[in-house]
């Protein structure tokens, strides 16, 4: 089985098994299964790490959970590796949405990179009337979730998904899915009133949610007036500041995982 994906990415925090090495692969995991990395990861591990044949790895793709591999053969045009023994069985992840506006290109990064360590299952950005960029980098997006989930020890990366307007994000939204709107102006909530409340009501069966972050400059008046109307959405604040959009994206996702998501659980022993 070949491993196609070539981000780059890495992390050499220790992991279950002894592994220093982690990397995200699309191919299937299993006890023997072969694997062929790309090109970059292939530099990274000979020429950087100074591996060779008999050091281990760990690998996760998101769906067969973590796996201590061995490289078998380091030759001029890649690096072979197989899969020996599951080191941890995958875990369902939070099902929590990042919905945002483009900003610019390195706290863009910083969104991509914080929500995949925050445990977002999907990063949708959406385009409002103030958002500046036009265009997004998918790959850049994926490729620094991907390094982010490495590094954290997460056994998944987030969907990134592709851009949408807002009147398009709401015609499409799954109306089961709670949405909650960042909003730095009208009537909104403390964002941890909100959670606690939706705690109380279900417990721990909390269900599909999502986190609505706007761009700088925040919504226009009738975007706010749109969005409150519609039925699956509550209006949140995150304190008396006006946070830049990044920090206000990774507050709400902090504010959501300690309060109903996964705060309470503990790393993986190494």
């Amino acid at each position: 089985m070949t491993d196609t994906d070539s981000t780059g990415t890495h992390s050499t925090g220790m992991v279950a098994g002894g592994v220093a090495t982690r990397l995200y692969v699309d191919a299937p995991l299993q006890a023997g299964a072969e694997l062929a990395l790309d090109r970059d990861r292939a530099h990274y591990l000979k020429q950087v790490l100074r591996l060779g044949p008999g050091d281990a790895v760990g690998l996760f793709n998101g769906r067969d959970g973590e796996w201590r591999a061995r490289i078998e053969e380091v030759a001029r045009r890649g690096v072979r590796l197989r899969a020996e023994a599951l080191t941890r069985p995958q875990a369902p992840d939070a099902d929590l949405w990042l919905v945002f506006a483009p900003i610019k290109r390195q706290r863009i990064d910083l969104v991509a990179e914080k929500a995949s360590e925050l445990g977002a299952a999907a990063i949708w950005p959406v385009f409002t009337e103030r958002t500046a960029m036009t265009r997004v980098n998918l790959e850049r997006l994926r490729a620094n979730a991907i390094e982010a989930a490495e590094q954290t020890e997460r056994l998944s990366v987030p969907e990134i998904r592709e851009p949408v307007t807002l009147g398009e994000l709401a015609h499409r939204w799954p109306k089961e899915r709670r949405l909650l709107l960042c909003a730095e102006a009208g009537d909104a909530r403390p964002i941890a009133s909100v959670l606690q409340e939706i705690l109380r009501e279900r417990g721990e069966a909390i269900g599909p949610a999502a986190i609505l972050v706007g761009p700088e400059g925040g919504f226009a008046s009738a975007e706010l007036d749109a969005l409150s109307k519609l039925p699956f959405v509550t209006a949140v604040g995150l304190g008396p500041r006006i946070l830049r959009a990044d920090t206000a994206a990774v507050a709400a996702l902090a504010c959501w995982q300690a309060i109903v998501g996964d705060g309470a659980r503990r790393p993986p022993q190494r």
